[in-house]
């Protein structure tokens, strides 16, 4: 049996804590992912437009196994600065990779081009990454927000506002696999003719509100839903489990989790999208063996249900959004959306 955790976040797999900072008059904000101790990871990146930092090291083929943290921003290519942020915080802790009597903190990470949702503050001169993912590193707990918070504070998802969005599994034999992501897509996450989340049927004890079941069939997509801001997109995602998992079966773990996009984006992975996937393995269980006995059936099993996590997590980040400027939320949008009358979440 498999249900959602306690939480329902990302922080049901042992181990994981985030932390969240934004700056609402800049409309922009940082997503930290702090394990307990260095955690193995794993990546992948599918979008055209991808702005990321530490990625190429997270290759099975490279030396560094295991990372210290995870950072997720907003800003674009201004925003890789947060992860500087966080590199300092974990070096005033003696965190990192051992080189010798020195730690160097390894901190992976990506941004979101949240740049044009408005905000009192001109983005392209804002200085304040890195002061906002310590501040984000101050706030790591086991509960946070989900919509418009940290690196989803900007996010928009088509033509609504998107943010940030997170979704969890747990099994009866103890393992753990949970989504976090920050959804911001040049794709709609809404089917067409009507207000249903392409997600919908993955929808768990109404945390999408309770998705009323599409009226009509989804006609074919014929383009790039052109009142997007397009230019200006990219769904970030972190997958977590217990389960041990070396750095080849972390990335393929993430491979796997881009099928979630696909399953609740439309279009995903497109030349104006940054889609990037990382995978942490808190390795706090042996990886469930099945009756075949084979660690690929067993790397398939978490990936499967990492995939739907993530589609699950895009679900419950754009229904959480509330309207931001001239990105309407989900909920003021489609009102008739729900099975039984708008829910709060």
């Amino acid at each position: 049996m498999i249900k959602p955790g306690p939480r329902n976040l990302i922080t049901d797999v042992d181990g994981i804590a985030i932390g969240n900072a934004a700056d609402e008059a800049a409309r922009t904000g940082v997503t930290v992912v702090l394990p307990e101790g260095r955690a193995v990871a794993g990546a992948d990146v599918r979008g055209g437009g991808p702005g990321t930092r530490e990625v190429a090291l997270l290759d099975p083929t490279c030396m560094v196994d295991r990372i210290d943290a995870i950072c997720l921003s907003g800003g674009s290519v201004h925003g890789l600065a947060a992860g500087d942020g966080v590199v300092g915080w974990l070096h005033e802790r003696d965190r990192g990779f051992a080189v010798g009597p020195w730690n160097m903190p390894i901190v992976p990470g990506a941004i979101i081009f949240d740049l044009g949702v408005g905000g009192a503050v001109d983005k392209g001169r804002y200085s304040g990454y890195g002061d906002l993912a310590r501040q984000a590193c101050d706030d790591v707990g086991l509960d946070f927000a989900l919509g418009n918070i940290g690196a989803g504070m900007g996010a928009t998802a088509g033509r609504l506002k998107g943010g940030l969005g997170s979704a969890s599994a747990i099994r009866d034999d103890g393992l753990q696999v949970a989504a976090l992501v920050v959804a911001n897509p040049v794709g709609e996450v809404v089917m067409p003719g009507g207000g249903t989340l392409w997600s919908w049927a993955l929808e768990q004890d109404n945390e999408m509100g309770g998705q009323r079941p599409p009226s009509a069939k989804a006609g074919m997509a014929d383009d790039l839903p052109l009142q997007a801001r397009i230019g200006g997109n990219t769904t970030l995602a972190v997958i977590a489990t217990n389960a041990s998992l070396d750095k080849a079966q972390a990335q393929r773990v993430a491979m796997m989790a881009h099928d979630g996009m696909a399953r609740a984006i439309q279009p995903v992975h497109t030349p104006f999208d940054g889609d990037a996937v990382f995978t942490l393995s808190t390795s706090r269980m042996a990886l469930p063996t099945t009756a075949a006995k084979s660690p690929g059936v067993s790397v398939g099993r978490v990936g499967a249900i990492a995939a739907d996590c993530l589609s699950r997590a895009i679900g419950r980040a754009v229904f959480a959004a509330e309207t931001l400027g001239s990105y309407p939320g989900y909920r003021d949008s489609h009102p008739d959306a729900f099975a039984d009358g708008v829910k709060t979440g």
